[in-house]
């Protein structure tokens, strides 16, 4: 099919108008420079960007977009750390500048670039605070949002650094737990900004839920299990991370018309937005665009890889809202793997390690990749 109209691609429009806001996971310097970031604003209905350690490991390492500052840098005497900081803080701080006529046309919903405290922090709420102020105020833009892993230690760091007015990216929740957690944490730095007398309306946020690796811990177990002859298990196959992203839904429904939101809202809060994160598909077996099309629903993120938005403008089919009223179903699924002798709570607690694992890995190579082109331009 033709891959745009005159309005922009009829796939990405059709899930936005069930209410999808859709962010790229992606951002390097030469996607700037190329002028493909906003060509996708115009093109494929895209209204922010995310980003964490692994695409910017992946955009310094990759081509000679970066060598000009690198030079600068090196003549600076600046070291691997204070380089990548200014390498990243300077991408997000021009994306932000992209997103400028989004930010201002959604009054400040969309039109968002986040960027993430350095990982090695995630269990130290001080230093995440610290280093998420710090960054806050080098991009100097209003429309970014700093991430903040939901950790034990990251949500206390997160409800204080809403209080400050900063707008935060809460990133790798996995389970409905940690989801009930962040939001609390949410409303307690609202509550507490507006008790300094700052204007709530003006920060936001969103909590990053993670969808596809659920399914990928899950279904291994899920073979385990029908290796050791318990039945059932294949029906339940691929059924997981979609089952737990509807559940948050749900969570984040019922909180945003509690008691306690409502006087927030009243003072001009704004609802922390659930975003679905991880949602390209892992598994070749199935729908390259599955954790787009059946998590859609008005109100949420969804943030893709350029593979799975440019799968859902080629060929992914948008029927409505795929998420509101499917929550008894799901609760089902959760039940089945739980009889399969699958622990909940084990495989969300891997998964976070897992995750913050990988995060921090990709970032002591943004590390590395960063000296040796220091060393290069010296």
């Amino acid at each position: 099919m033709s891959a745009e109209t005159a309005a922009g691609n009829p796939n990405t429009k059709a899930l936005s108008d069930v209410g999808v806001s859709i962010w790229l996971d992606d951002l390097s310097r030469q996607r700037l420079e190329s002028g493909s970031l906003a060509k996708l604003i115009e093109s494929h209905h895209v209204v922010g960007v995310t980003t964490n350690p692994t695409i910017f490991e992946s955009a310094v390492g990759s081509g000679d977009s970066y060598e000009g500052q690198l030079a600068e840098l090196a003549a600076k005497g600046a070291d691997a750390e204070q380089a990548v900081f200014e390498i990243t803080t300077a991408d997000v701080r021009e994306a932000c500048d992209v997103f400028a006529g989004v930010y201002a046309a959604s009054e400040g919903v969309d039109g968002r670039v986040s960027i993430e405290v350095d990982p090695r922090l995630a269990r130290n709420a001080d230093a995440t605070i610290k280093e998420a102020k710090r960054l806050y105020q080098a991009v100097d833009r209003e429309n970014v949002m700093i991430k903040i892993p939901a950790t034990v230690e990251g949500i206390e760091a997160i409800a204080a650094v809403l209080a400050e007015g900063i707008s935060v990216n809460v990133t790798l929740v996995f389970s409905l737990e940690r989801y009930r957690a962040v939001i609390n944490a949410f409303m307690l730095g609202l509550e507490k900004a507006y008790a300094e007398g700052l204007d709530i309306s003006k920060i936001h946020s969103v909590a990053s839920f993670f969808v596809s690796r659920v399914d990928t811990e899950v279904d291994k177990r899920l073979e385990l299990a029908a290796e050791e002859g318990k039945p059932g298990t294949e029906k339940l196959k691929s059924k997981a991370a979609i089952a737990n992203a509807r559940l948050a839904h749900q969570i984040a429904s019922e909180s945003f018309t509690s008691e306690r939101w409502l006087l927030l809202a009243d003072r001009g809060g704004r609802p922390q937005r659930l975003l679905l994160a991880s949602t390209g598909t892992k598994d070749p077996s199935l729908s390259d665009t599955l954790y787009v099309t059946e998590l859609a629903a008005a109100g949420v993120v969804n943030t893709m890889p350029e593979k799975t938005l440019n799968a859902l403008a080629d060929h992914g089919e948008v029927d409505g809202d795929t998420m509101t009223d499917t929550y008894v179903d799901s609760n089902r699924v959760l039940d089945g793997i739980s009889a399969a002798g699958i622990s909940y709570r084990e495989v969300v607690d891997a998964l976070e390690a897992e995750g913050l694992g990988k995060f921090e890995k990709s970032w002591e190579g943004l590390l590395a990749t960063v000296d040796e082109g220091l060393k290069r331009n010296a």
